[in-house]
């Protein structure tokens, strides 16, 4: 019995000091990298792989020098290797007067100063960093019995380049975005932010994967508290591999047991770019093309970044349209249940009779009809998700088509039920963000049962809770309902359910403290 309860706080109860998924493997050649830099230890960790290419030649100095050019095979870039590393040495270098004077003494520094050509060069003297770069795409180059070494970045590998977002697409404005390379990310987010201030932070996530993440900023308009509270809990998280951002956003939100979405997301270097100019950081990391963004406020995303491409009152009018998709998505399924199963005398008598006729022989109640249809959409909606796109369109709109007529036909559900939950569905496609849209679906659940069983009073009380959560919940500090609550005039009236012209826009969004609120815009 103690051991299933041990499992099951294991389980539920999230540790408080460093944010483990398990213990880290400690491997035999773990030993190996504390030894001295060695060519030799290295080709032995690395020798049973395949793909790392060992390259060795003779340096023709003023002493015979063996040399070992270190790569792995499809992280590099050939040409540049050839051109710029081993034809200098090997090739152009012979007779050469510099070359003359090199001794296996100052071989390192003599060839870092004037025998290779490069700007990415540096010395290195741990066996650990030796092989991190070896993987990583660098080339690493060994000089006889040294316990130095010599690191030449000339990564090469194939990429996606760079396209518009599928999930972000937008008629007015700039249709690029990320790609899964990390130095493609960074230099699209400098395009969009030439200044000094924009910083780029590099760290290293996973015991085994040792993936590349950069956590962005602007040092003059980012809060340092905030700054500080992400890079603690990045660092406090120890996993073997860290391949996509998910396993991030997991490990550093304040309430893993919500059903709202804590961490923002984007594909978009000009949503990130604005995003940092309102005092937000940005996490990338390398091998997708998602960026987080903390912190993040439940308005932040019922927003889209063509809000601000537009027009004010253009920007307005679909901003309302969202949030009116929102509402309708979340309360009406409950609130037919409750008015057909409760409260028939608010309805109009010919609406009344409409609805009756349309019920006469289904043998459901409403909320076994609602429940049913709803899970029927669910399963519509993850088989066109998850199969090939042409079958999925295919599947998600003639499914629901062929199977709501067919019920209809057979007396298993009402017209009308048909319609709300249709209805249902279009409401939620109307919300930007796809964390948001599940969290919705999660939600409309409980309320739907809370309508069949307690009609409108348990959808207000449904209602009162997500709303005592949704006060309750932080993202870094900062009040997840912010600015309507705690109320932020300024920013509530600036650019929450309302998007004011650009000309009005005189200061950031105070959601959080920042050391330059005021901006450079007109008026």
């Amino acid at each position: 019995m103690g051991s299933w309860m041990k499992m099951i706080k294991e389980l539920t109860i999230r540790p408080k000091g460093e944010r483990k998924i398990r213990k880290s493997p400690s491997y035999s050649f773990d030993e190996d990298l504390n030894k001295p830099l060695s060519g030799e230890t290295v080709k032995e960790i690395l020798s049973k792989s395949s793909d790392v290419v060992f390259r060795e030649f003779l340096l023709q100095g003023k002493e015979r020098i063996p040399c070992m050019l270190v790569v792995v095979d499809g992280l590099v870039d050939k040409n540049l290797l050839d051109q710029f590393v081993l034809k200098p040495l090997m090739v152009d270098l012979v007779g050469h007067p510099e070359l003359a004077q090199v001794t296996l003494a100052n071989v390192i520094d003599k060839t870092m100063e004037s025998l290779i050509p490069g700007i990415e060069v540096k010395k290195i003297s741990k066996m650990g960093d030796a092989v991190d770069s070896i993987l990583s795409g660098d080339s690493v180059i060994f000089f006889g019995s040294l316990t130095e070494a010599i690191v030449v970045g000339a990564r090469g590998w194939a990429n996606r380049g760079v396209n518009e977002p599928i999930a972000e697409s937008v008629v007015k404005g700039p249709h690029e975005g990320f790609a899964e390379t990390l130095r493609v990310n960074t230099s699209l987010l400098r395009r969009k932010i030439k200044h000094p201030s924009l910083r780029i932070i590099s760290l290293k996530l996973g015991d085994m994967s040792n993936t590349d993440l950069v956590v962005t900023y602007i040092e003059k308009i980012a809060s340092p508290d905030i700054v500080s509270e992400v890079l603690l809990r990045l660092s406090k998280i120890k996993m073997d591999s860290v391949i996509d951002v998910g396993y991030i956003e997991e490990m550093i939100e304040d309430n893993p047991y919500s059903p709202f979405p804590q961490v923002a997301y984007t594909e978009r270097p000009d949503v990130l770019a604005g995003k940092l100019l309102e005092g937000k950081v940005g996490i990338m990391l390398d091998g997708t093309p998602i960026t987080l963004v903390v912190p993040a406020i439940l308005t932040q995303f019922l927003s889209v970044n063509e809000d601000y491409y537009q027009r004010a009152m253009t920007a307005i009018l679909s901003r309302f349209v969202r949030y009116v998709g929102s509402f309708v998505a979340v309360v009406a399924p409950s609130v037919y249940i409750a008015v057909t199963t409760f409260h028939q005398e608010i309805i109009p008598t010919d609406l009344l009779m409409s609805i009756s006729a349309g019920r006469q022989g289904v043998p459901f109640p409403a909320l076994l009809e609602a429940l049913t249809m709803t899970v029927v959409l669910e399963i519509l909606q993850e088989a066109g998700l998850r199969l090939p796109k042409p079958i999925g369109q295919t599947i998600g709109i003639v499914g629901a088509l062929i199977i709501g007529d067919a019920a209809v036909n057979a007396g298993l559900v009402s017209p009308l039920m048909v319609i709300i939950i249709g209805l249902t569905a279009v409401a939620s496609y109307a919300i930007p963000y796809y964390d948001l849209s599940l969290a919705v679906r999660m939600m409309r659940f409980p309320l739907m049962i809370l309508a069949g069983i307690l009609g409108f009073f348990g959808v207000a009380m449904g209602l009162y809770a997500i709303a005592i959560h949704l006060l309750s919940l932080r993202s870094f500090g900062v009040p997840y309902t912010s600015p309507v609550a705690p109320l932020r005039i300024r920013a509530f009236l600036q650019d929450t359910f309302v998007r004011a012209p650009w000309w009005a826009l005189k200061r950031r969004p105070q959601l959080m403290d920042v050391e330059e609120p005021r901006t450079n815009g007109k008026g």
